[in-house]
């Protein structure tokens, strides 16, 4: 039986990717203690990895897959002197299989910023010229820099880097989804560096067996799908077919609604998929549009 070595993050995004994995019909178990966790799929075989360091285990081949986001895939390919395409040397090329949107806070992209004090006197990036930058993500703040043509000095943080502006940095580069943290060390950003989110990723020589490919495809497939089902649910309603076209105008749909002809005939049955922060405000205009027996349910997986 073939089986796939498939890398985790672990860290800030392990919860929410066990989460998503569930979704999809993966039960993961994680213990403290152990960077193996056990999953209910007898063809998959689980490690947790830095997200930093996944992309390097993978190109390697020692993981045939793993999940990890697009800044550190651009950190490695800078490192390796490649760009930020995923293409390396033949025998070490990473293959994006999935683009998961999805964080440890939200279901967006996060960013990483060029962030300064408030009172700072940078207001661009090409003000910084002979700066000291402090980041954890050094090559790819680099060749940010270098594309801009501004030269500037660019030193590795263990964390904390909000804190370090001004007196052990001018400037730093951050990851942030909200810019909450960045706001309570009053720092303000002047530029994107680059946006990021999650994507799984293969080795060319584990898509190169066809068992593997085949499950890794499968893997990415319910995987999108559960990320497609975030954020909507379903809605069922009856309603009579003099109502039909006012209702319909009222449903914001992912594709069309699924209509169907009851017993009675007058009366139709609508089933459709919107996104869920809408239901508060639609069921009640639904009902005093004449529609009846309005269920909401939730939704796991939706495949396009």
């Amino acid at each position: 039986m073939t089986r796939i070595k498939l890398g985790l993050p672990k860290g800030s995004l392990q919860d929410a990717t066990i989460q998503l994995f569930a979704r999809a019909g993966f039960n993961i178990y994680a213990s403290t203690r152990s960077y193996f966790p056990t999953i209910d799929d007898p063809e998959i075989e689980c490690m947790l990895i830095r997200a930093q360091e996944m992309a390097r285990y993978v190109a390697d081949g020692v993981l045939d897959a793993g999940l990890t986001g697009q800044d550190w895939i651009a950190e490695h390919l800078a490192g390796a002197g490649g760009t930020t395409g995923l293409h390396g040397a033949n025998d070490r090329a990473l293959v994006p299989l999935a683009d998961l949107v999805y964080a440890k806070q939200s279901f967006g992209r996060v960013r990483w910023v060029l962030a300064v004090p408030e009172d700072s006197r940078y207001q661009r990036p090409e003000d910084l010229e002979g700066a000291t930058i402090a980041t954890e993500l050094v090559r790819a703040t680099q060749a940010y820099f270098g594309r801009l043509g501004v030269g500037v000095n660019v030193e590795f943080s263990w964390g904390a880097t909000e804190v370090k502006p001004p007196m052990l940095a001018d400037a730093i580069v951050e990851v942030t989804e909200t810019g909450s943290s960045l706001r309570a060390n009053r720092l303000r950003i002047i530029d994107t560096v680059l946006e990021s989110n999650t994507q799984l990723i293969a080795n060319t020589r584990a898509l190169d067996d066809e068992a593997k490919r085949t499950k890794l495809e499968n893997v990415a497939l319910l995987l999108k799908a559960a990320i497609e089902a975030q954020g909507r649910v379903g809605i069922m309603l009856n309603v009579r077919t003099e109502d039909l076209d006012e209702v319909l105008s009222l449903l914001p749909a992912l594709q069309r609604p699924t209509i169907s002809p009851l017993s009675d005939n007058g009366w139709v049955a609508l089933n459709t998929i919107i996104e869920e922060r809408t239901v508060r405000d639609l069921i009640p205009r639904l009902k005093a549009a004449r529609a009846q027996g309005i269920v909401e349910y939730p939704l796991n997986k939706i495949v396009l």
